[in-house]
This record gives structure tokens, sequence and C-alpha cells, in this order.
């Protein structure tokens, strides 16, 4: 069995809804996902609804670096409302990324910093963001306290400097789809070199199909059985071993009940 780890269930990618999706995620085995609202507060508030009605749901809430130049403290207000529900695991995405350059950089990290502050608050771990900003990533974690409630580090494309950096935070490392496209020895070295107790998988569907199904779109949750595959044979272990190990880690760091798991 496997988590996904980072999923969007947006209604526009999946216009009949999440419930076929889920379903054939789990008949592939994908026993839980963390849907991730993010963009508006009705992607929020969808997330939070569908953790709230499904039992193989967990939500997680927050405001992601491309839509916070345009953030008004109404979105604010409705986000963080929302964070506080038992059904939210974690915070985020959030972080740096300075590749789209759609919004500016002291403005990316002025929304940073205030969702490090929430979930510090909240007691609940972030989910990072980072993209061609490794350094200040790291940096606004350390200055804001990031170490106190730790997270993970999502769809982690970087090399092994940036993975030890997070994992002196506290911090996971997720790897998706991106792993399986083969074109980055670094970002093969950095999943090699991420402790087992560490890891994690995830889709962040709708996007980065992995091999060997990557002309399918959209990207769904059970395409996460894939990425665990590859995985498991670039760190020379067992399917079954790094499914376990994977769930395992999921479910600590979301703070997830086993119960719900295996209630699914």
């Amino acid at each position: 069995m496997l988590i996904d780890t980072h999923c969007h269930l947006d209604v526009e990618r999946f216009p009949d809804g999440p419930d076929p999706v889920l379903g054939r995620a789990n008949s592939a085995g994908v026993k839980l996902v963390v849907d991730v609202g993010v963009g508006s507060n009705a992607r929020s508030a969808a997330a939070v609804a569908l953790a709230r009605r499904r039992q193989d749901v967990l939500a997680a809430v927050g405001i992601d670096t491309h839509e916070a130049a345009n953030c008004d403290e109404s979105r604010w207000t409705a986000m963080e409302a929302l964070a506080a529900a038992p059904e939210v695991v974690a915070i985020g995405e959030t972080g740096l990324d300075y590749h789209y350059q759609f919004c500016p950089r002291d403005q990316q990290k002025l929304s940073f910093a205030r969702q490090i502050a929430l979930a510090r608050r909240l007691n609940k771990p972030l989910i990072i963001h980072t993209r061609e900003a490794a350094a200040d990533t790291i940096d606004v974690l350390s200055s804001e306290g990031a170490r106190d409630v730790g997270g993970v580090f999502h769809c982690f494309t970087e090399d092994v400097s940036l993975a030890r950096e997070a994992l002196a935070l506290g911090f996971y490392v997720s790897f998706s789809g991106i792993l399986t496209f083969n074109s980055d020895v670094r970002l093969s070295e950095a999943a090699r070199y991420v402790p087992a107790d560490r890891l994690v998988v995830e889709t962040d569907s709708p996007y980065l199909s992995p091999v060997p199904v990557r002309k399918l779109k959209p990207c769904e949750p059970a395409f996460v059985v894939h990425t665990a595959e590859y995985l498991a044979r670039l760190r020379g272990v067992p399917f079954t071993e790094l499914c376990q190990t994977t769930t395992e880690n999921a479910l600590r760091l979301f703070r997830a009940s086993a119960e719900r798991f295996t209630s699914a």
C-alpha cells in the first residue's frame, strides 16, 4: 500500500469529480492521499470538504508562491481559518519559486514567512515548494523557526546539498514522477542519499505523470506506484519494503492515524 503525499484534485482537471480518481487510486494500492488546496479560497475549502467526506483523503491548505502577489487579506483570513480544521494535516504548499517570476521575490518571502508562523501556531508541518531558490528557501526556514514543526520538501528536484540541508532542519524529502524521467544524475544521487526514514513519494497530480505513463494527462494519484517502483530499483530495495517505509514515514510526517489508513 502507498500514500500519495501531494496531489491536487482540482475539478478543472477532473471534471467527473474526485471519487472516480480515488477509486482508481485505491485499486492500484494507493490507499491515502493528501489533497493540497492552494490557488483560491474555493480550492482550499474543497480540499477540506473532501477530507471530511472521505477517510482516504487528508487535506493541506496554503498560499502558493505564484498567488502571493495577488493575495488580499480576505484570502488569508479564509485560508487561516480552514488551516485550523482537524482534517488539515499540513500548511502549504508554500515556499519560493524564482523560475517563473510570477511574484516578486520579496512578496514570496513575506508570504512564506507568514505561513511558517501559521504552521508554528497550529503545530502543523509545512509543505515546501522550492525552485531555483534553494539558498533563500533554507534561509527563510531557518530564520523563521520552521525546525519547530518540520515538514516536507515536495517534488524534490535539487541535489544532495539541498537534501542535506532539508534533513538537517528535520524535514522529509518527497520524490515525484520527475525522478523517473532519468535526465538528472544529481536528482538520482539525492534519491539514493535521503535516509529511508525521511523518504516519501507523491504525484503532484494533475502534473508530472511518471514513466511509463508519462503521456497520460492528467496525472492521477494511482500513478505514484510507478514512481515508487522506480525509486525502489534506484535504491536497491524490494518494492514492498519501499511501500512500507514510505507509508510509515508519511503517517509520521502528517501525524495521521494508522486506523485512518487501514480503514480507507
